[in-house]
C-alpha cells in the first residue's frame, strides 16, 4: 500500500470476518428486476396487439435479389401497415438491398430467417441532415420495433478506407459539409423521441458507425438481440441509450470493435436503465456511462454479465457536468486485456473517472455505486480517480475476486483519461489506484497476482491520503496465485 507518510487526512478501517452478507443488496437488486421486468412486459403485451395484420414487402413490389434497390416497395409496405392501424411488415427470404427506410407508428419490422435488409452505401442513400443517417429509422413514433430470426446488414467493409492491423481509417462523408471529422458516416439503426420501443431476436451485423441507437426514448425492451461488428473498426458501438428512460436490455450478445452498451447524456438525463444476461467482447469498452455526460444517470442495474477478450470492462466517464448515483454492477464476470493504445483503454475491469473534458467543462458528481460479486482475470487493475471538483463518494465492492496476470506483447505503465483531462499518463500499475475518493467500502476483496510477467507490479493499493478519506477494508487478502490455481 503506496501512502504519503506523515499524513492524518486518510482514515482507513481494516477488519477480518468470515462471512459477508448482502441480503438488503440483494433485495434491492432484485426490486430493480421485478420493476424492469414489468416494464419489458408491458411493452410486448402493446405491441403483441399490434401484430395482428401481416403485410409482406413483395406484395408491394420488394425483389430481395440484393442487387436492385428495394426502398419504395419496403415504405409502401410500411405505410400502408400504419395507415391501417398497424401490425407487421414481413421480409420473406432474400436480401432487400435500401437506402433508408421509414418505421412508422404501430409497425413492426418481422424479418424472417434468410431474410436481410441490407444497407445502401452511397451519400445519395440518405437523408441530407447526417443526425438522420440510419438504414432504419423511427422518429417520434409509438409502439414500433423489429422481431424475428433474420439480419440487417450495414455493410461496414465498405466504409473501410484503409485496413491497418492497429486500427482500420474509415471512410468520412466530411467533405460534404454535412457533417465534420472522422465520424461522417451513417448509423444503422435508430429510435429518435419514440415511446413502447421493443427490438427482439434480430442480429445487427457490419455497422458502419453506431449500431442501434436509442434516442430520448420512453419504454424500450431489447431482447435476445445479436450484434456482429468488425472488431478492428472503431465507433461501431453497439447500443447507445442517449437521453432515454425505462430501458431494459436482457439476452444480448455484442461482439464489436467500440464500446458495446453505452448510455450517454446529453440532452437529458438516463433513468431506470437495467441490463441483464448478456455475453459481450470489444477492443473499448463493455459497458461505458459517457463520454458524453452533461446530465445525470440515475437508478441503473447490470447484472449477470459476462465479458471477455475486452480493453475495458465497467466503465463511468464522466466530462460533462452530469452526475451519476444510484448504480449496482452484480454478478459480473471480467476478462480485460492490452490492446493497441490507439484504443482507449488500459485493460482496467473496472474503471471511474470524473474529470473535465477541457478548460470550459463543469465536473460531475460519481456516488452510491455498487460492484456485487464480480469476478476478474485481468492484465491491469481498477482505476479509480475522481477530481478536486469531482469526487468520488460512496463505492461499495462487495465479494469481488481479482485475478492479475500478463499475457499479450503490449506495454503497460500508462494511465488513460482520454477523452480530455489528462490524456495518456505515464504510472506504475497497481491492484487499484485511486485519487479523489471519499468513502470507499470493501468487503471480501480476492487480490490474486501471478508471480511471473509482473516485474514492477506488486502493488495491491495505490494512492495518497491527500485526497483519498473514508475507507473500510474487512477481509481484504491480497497474494500470490499457487501452481494449482495458475493451471486452471
Amino acid at each position: 500500500m503506496r501512502n504519503a507518510a506523515g499524513s492524518s487526512r486518510t482514515n482507513i478501517w481494516i477488519a477480518t470476518v468470515e462471512f459477508i452478507q448482502v441480503p438488503t443488496l440483494l433485495f434491492f437488486v432484485f426490486l430493480l428486476l421485478q420493476s424492469q421486468t414489468t416494464t419489458s412486459s408491458r411493452i410486448s403485451r402493446t405491441i403483441l396487439q399490434r401484430r395482428q395484420r401481416v403485410f409482406s414487402v413483395t406484395d408491394y413490389g420488394a425483389t430481395g435479389d440484393g442487387i436492385h434497390y428495394d426502398t419504395p416497395h419496403i415504405q409502401a409496405a410500411i405505410d400502408a401497415c400504419h395507415a391501417g392501424g398497424g401490425g407487421r411488415v414481413n421480409f420473406p427470404t432474400g436480401i432487400y438491398l435500401t437506402a433508408t427506410i421509414y418505421l412508422k407508428s404501430g409497425v413492426v419490422l418481422d424479418i424472417q430467417k434468410n431474410a436481410t435488409i441490407l444497407g445502401g452505401t452511397k451519400l445519395s442513400d440518405y437523408p441530407l441532415e447526417s443526425h438522420r443517417w440510419y438504414v432504419v429509422l423511427a422518429e417520434n413514433a409509438t409502439d414500433v420495433g423489429i422481431m424475428g430470426q433474420g439480419t440487417i446488414d450495414g455493410q461496414g467493409p465498405q466504409f473501410v478506407e484503409t485496413i491497418n492491423e492497429r486500427k482500420n481509417i474509415m471512410v468520412s462523408w466530411n467533405a460534404t459539409g454535412a457533417c465534420y471529422g472522422d465520424e461522417c458516416r451513417p448509423r444503422l439503426i435508430g429510435f429518435i423521441d419514440c415511446t413502447n420501443v421493443r427490438v427482439s431476436d434480430v442480429l445487427f451485423t457490419q455497422p458502419a458507425l453506431w449500431c442501434l441507437h436509442i434516442v430520448r426514448c420512453k419504454n424500450t425492451s431489447i431482447d435476445g438481440l445479436s450484434i456482429s461488428g468488425d472488431f478492428n473498426t472503431p465507433n461501431n458501438d453497439g447500443i447507445d441509450i442517449e437521453d432515454s428512460n425505462n430501458t431494459v436490455i436482457t439476452r444480448c450478445n455484442i461482439n464489436t470493435g467500440d464500446d458495446a452498451i453505452c448510455p450517454k447524456t446529453s440532452t437529458g438525463p438516463v433513468y431506470n436503465l437495467t441490463v441483464t444476461n448478456c455475453w459481450i467482447r470489444t477492443k473499448s469498452s463493455a459497458i461505458k456511462l459517457g463520454s458524453a455526460s452533461w446530465y445525470d444517470f440515475k437508478g441503473l442495474l447490470f447484472d449477470n454479465i459476462t465479458i471477455v477478450d475486452s480493453h475495458r470492462g465497467l466503465a463511468l466517464q464522466l466530462r460533462d457536468g452530469g452526475n451519476a448515483s444510484d448504480i449496482t454492477f452484480s454478478n459480473i464476470n471480467i476478462n480485460t486485456r492490452y490492446y493497441d493504445p490507439s484504443w482507449w483503454g488500459r485493460a482496467e475491469p473496472i474503471y471511474i473517472t470524473s474529470c473535465p473534458r477541457d478548460s470550459y467543462s463543469k465536473v460531475g458528481m460519481i456516488s452510491n455505486v455498487k460492484f456485487i460479486n464480480i469476478s476478474v482475470n485481468s492484465e491491469n487493475g481498477v482505476f479509480l480517480s475522481g477530481s478536486s471538483e469531482g469526487v468520488l463518494s460512496n463505492l461499495d465492492f462487495i465479494n469481488v475476486n481479482l485475478t492479475y496476470s500478463r499475457w499479450s506483447d503490449f506495454a503497460d505503465g500508462l494511465v488513460d483519461y482520454r477523452p480530455g483531462c489528462q490524456g495518456l499518463v505515464n504510472h506504475s500499475s497497481a491492484g487499484i489506484i485511486m485519487d479523489h475518493i471519499d468513502g470507499l467500502r470493501i468487503e471480501n476483496m480476492n487480490m490474486k497476482w501471478s508471480n511471473s510477467y509482473l516485474e514492477g507490479w506488486n502493488n495491491p493499493l495505490d494512492f495518497s491520503p491527500s485526497t483519498v478519506n473514508n475507507i473500510s477494508l474487512l477481509s481484504f487478502n491480497s497474494a500470490l496465485m499457487s501452481l494449482s490455481q495458475k493451471s486452471l
